[in-house]
């Protein structure tokens, strides 16, 4: 299962602005918080989407956007799973990595085919429930960055055999330049096709050293990413979004770019359900705020999802057998503070 949050690389900011175009310009026509245009936010799939056609929409053209951004991004501000490639032994190992690491950067995927003298690398959407496919710029973007990898990596100008793109995407002749290949638009894929011969070329940026590092790092980030259940990740959702209340299934499906059908089937085959997490979840964190004795119970009723008092006095009730009031002076009486 692929985390729920999508952090946007430092250099996809520095890029923008190298291109004039400032992260507040971004946030307005995304009609998202400025706070997101940040370095370090982390978003939704569909906030991630939403960025990602605010700068199509500033750019103009779908071809022109994708060109300068890939041109312009500089290879020491991608983030670890994306660098790490850049020191892979050759294109093929790069490939390859990028494939395995893009497991740690929703919401896209890349599946490699090798046959004959192709290699052809297929864009596909983390989860096939997502009914939304991504931005064209956002998919454009994605197949040209593993072109620039090879370009970057080889020292050398290299060329796409072929390019296909489910939806229109603008300055086709512009597309075929950068690529140096034929573009073809309303296909029923994304894929980049590139000469299988290439693969086989040395990456002048191999680090052995580097990667020795780097390897075992995101390798356990990926075992750990793996093995976290859905019920862990609902769990993480809800803790953080619990505030004022609102929140029911159909948002947290929509942040896990999936049906509430599928989430609630997958809930059930781990044993549990989507009523229940949320009553775990803000059991413990009720006993965690009111273990807080700065924080009144009116705050900690807001702070796990209820509007008004009475209905955390009865659900915590139904928990503890006792009220909020009552548990805090038995727990501070036994844990007094030093």
């Amino acid at each position: 299962m692929k985390s729920d949050r999508i952090k946007f690389p430092s250099g996809f900011w520095a890029g923008l602005q190298q291109l004039g175009i400032a992260p507040h310009e971004v946030a307005s026509k995304a009609q998202l918080p400025l706070s997101m245009m940040t370095e370090s936010a982390a978003v939704t799939a569909a906030q991630y989407f939403k960025i990602w056609q605010a700068y199509a929409d500033l750019v103009g053209d779908i071809a022109v956007g994708i060109i300068k951004l890939a041109t312009v991004f500089e290879t020491a501000q991608y983030p670890p799973p994306v660098l790490a490639t850049y020191h892979a032994h050759d294109y093929r190992d790069a490939l390859y990595r990028m494939a395995r690491y893009k497991q740690l950067c929703p919401p896209e995927s890349l599946r490699i085919t090798e046959e004959g003298e192709a290699c052809t690398i297929e864009l596909e959407w983390t989860h096939r429930e997502q009914q939304q496919p991504g931005p064209p710029m956002l998919v454009g973007a994605t197949l040209a960055l593993l072109l620039e990898l090879g370009r970057r990596g080889t020292g050398l100008p290299l060329t796409a055999r072929s390019i296909e793109f489910s939806h229109p995407m603008g300055d086709v002749t512009a597309l075929e330049s950068y690529f140096g290949c034929s573009v073809r638009t309303g296909t029923t894929a994304n894929r980049l096709t590139l000469h299988r011969r290439d693969l086989d070329r040395p990456f002048i940026s191999h680090n052995k050293e580097l990667l020795e590092i780097l390897t075992p790092v995101l390798d356990q980030s990926l075992e750990e990413d793996r093995n976290r259940s859905i019920a862990e990740i609902v769990r993480r959702i809800l803790k953080r979004s619990l505030i004022g209340g609102g929140l029911d299934i159909r948002a947290v499906a929509n942040e896990l770019c999936m049906s509430e059908r599928t989430l609630q089937r997958r809930l059930t085959d781990e044993g549990t359900t989507f009523k229940r997490l949320l009553t775990q979840v803000r059991h413990e964190q009720a006993r965690e705020y009111l273990a807080e004795p700065k924080l009144n119970i009116k705050e900690v009723a807001y702070l796990i999802g209820y509007e008004d008092q009475n209905s955390f006095y009865r659900a915590f009730r139904l928990w503890e057998g006792d009220t909020p009031s009552n548990w805090r002076s038995e727990y501070l009486r036994a844990n007094p503070t030093s």
